[in-house]
């Protein structure tokens, strides 16, 4: 299916998850929805962002397709909703001027490189999500956020905090890793 098509139908499963959650309701019969569309049963990595009056209000989402689409994207709607630590669980007076944004995560690709000025010819602001992991510590920024933070020292700085490491203690380079997104935002 293509892109454009399937957006108004990703953008309704994620808010009828959202709804049905808040509702304690289940208006969603899986088992149909598959039926009519099987292209949903294919495995996929996806991120929903959450906005309210143009600020973030939840994001949750996967890197590795793990899940079926139908149920990567139900999934993390709820998790955006109810279960981002870093804000209350949505009401339902918050629900009705929710926005959604869906990115569908594509293949992630290891960067190999010397240090950071290698690094920065390696990553295309504004297209490249980047994930940056030094031992057990990790952290991700989806390629939309190069709109707040345009330049290069900064997202990396704040991608190492972001994943809990001190930039300037770090005494070897992390693994560094990208991939593009296709995204999908509520009209």
């Amino acid at each position: 299916m293509e892109l454009e098509i399937i957006g108004k139908l990703l953008i309704d499963l994620v808010k009828i998850s959202i709804f049905d959650t808040l509702n304690n309701k289940q208006t969603l019969n899986k088992k149909e929805f598959l039926e009519k569309l099987p292209s949903f049963e294919k495995k996929a990595a996806t991120f929903v962002t959450l906005t309210l009056d143009g600020k973030l209000r939840g994001c949750i989402g996967t890197l590795i397709p793990h899940n079926t689409l139908f149920d990567d994207l139900t999934s993390n709607a709820i998790k955006a909703a109810f279960e981002d630590p870093r804000f209350t669980p949505l009401t339902k007076e918050e629900f009705e001027k929710l926005k959604v944004e869906i990115s569908l995560i594509g293949p992630i690709t290891s960067i190999s490189y010397h240090n950071f000025e290698d690094l920065r010819g390696k990553i295309t602001p504004n297209e490249h999500g980047v994930i940056l992991r030094l031992g057990d510590k990790q952290g991700t920024f989806l390629p939309q956020v190069w709109e707040d933070l345009p330049e290069y020292d900064q997202f990396l700085i704040h991608l190492f905090h972001k994943a809990g490491i001190d930039p300037n203690t770090v005494k070897e380079l992390p693994e560094i890793f990208v991939y593009t997104v296709d995204k999908i935002i509520e009209p």
